[in-house]
């Protein structure tokens, strides 16, 4: 294929990610850098925005309960995601087809509906304490919900299927003879599984890593239903200060800062990747 073919064929592409992905990127980072008085905006370049965020007790705060909302449901999804995966990708039951069905059912549900479910199981009322309640194994309810025990519940349920798929493609690419050689050669199912089949789906980790920790610290709808306002994360920042205050270029500096901290990550994982694939190498 010709340069110019290359060219004639990325063309709309580029240009379509450059009209609705770029140009409102940069005009939020200038939203975000400029003053507000009176309602009306004063194109006037200011770092003020990003220094109240970062001397500000409270707002420090929420990214860090933001971040760790973020790895807690990372670490639980990859522990419970890997055995599954692992299963999934080495099994050859007639009931696989089914495993995937359920595997991808919740992603054919609303987040919206899938939440209230999580509500009615977990509310003080709700089945979980209600049953415990009636049996006499507890007095009071269990707090479960607007806390961040039930925001990251509801967040491993959701970003779950996409721990598992990431984690799948990589071992089902694993060479099965690898593994066979490693134990023919004295190793125990579990030192192969440890220094073979765990290096191996090194990739598959990071890449469903990175992806779930990177929609749980932009998750809006989860925090709202489930905390119930009570616990506060930068996406609710983000929409109180520009819904509800009418604060802009305040909310465009929180938004940008959720940002460039998914966009470091993203470099991190880059460069540890590079570094895992030429170990195994």
């Amino acid at each position: 294929m010709t340069r110019g073919a290359r060219v004639l064929l990325l063309g709309p592409y580029v240009l379509l990610l450059a009209v609705f992905f770029t140009v409102p990127l940069l005009l939020m980072l200038a939203i975000s850098l400029s003053r507000q008085s009176f309602g009306q905006l004063e194109w006037t370049l200011t770092p003020q925005h990003y220094i109240h965020f970062f001397t500000d007790a409270y707002y420090l705060g929420v990214l860090a309960d933001t971040l760790w909302l973020g790895a807690i449901t990372t670490v639980v999804s990859l522990l419970l995601g890997y055995p599954l995966a692992y299963h999934l990708a080495l099994t050859r039951s007639r009931w696989k087809p089914l495993l995937i069905v359920f595997i991808l059912s919740p992603l054919l549900v609303g987040i919206v509906i899938r939440c209230y479910g999580w509500m009615i199981l977990l509310a003080d009322r709700g089945l979980i304490n209600a049953t415990l309640v009636q049996h006499g194994w507890l007095t009071t309810p269990l707090p479960l919900m607007y806390n961040k025990f039930g925001v990251t519940v509801a967040l491993v349920h959701v970003f779950l299927p996409f721990m598992v798929l990431s984690l799948t493609g990589v071992l089902k690419r694993i060479e099965p003879q690898l593994i066979e050689a490693s134990q023919t050669l004295g190793a125990s199912p579990r030192r192969a599984f440890f220094e073979v089949t765990l290096p191996l789906s090194l990739p598959g980790i990071l890449a469903g890593s990175l992806l779930v920790f990177s929609l749980a610290i932009s998750s809006f709808v989860v925090p709202i239903l489930v905390g119930g306002f009570k616990v506060h994360v930068l996406p609710m920042v983000v929409y109180e200060q520009m819904l509800s205050v009418f604060d802009w270029p305040f909310g465009a500096a929180n938004a940008f800062v959720l940002l460039l901290i998914s966009v470091a990550l993203i470099a991190v994982y880059i460069k540890v990747t590079e570094r895992a694939l030429r170990g195994i190498v």
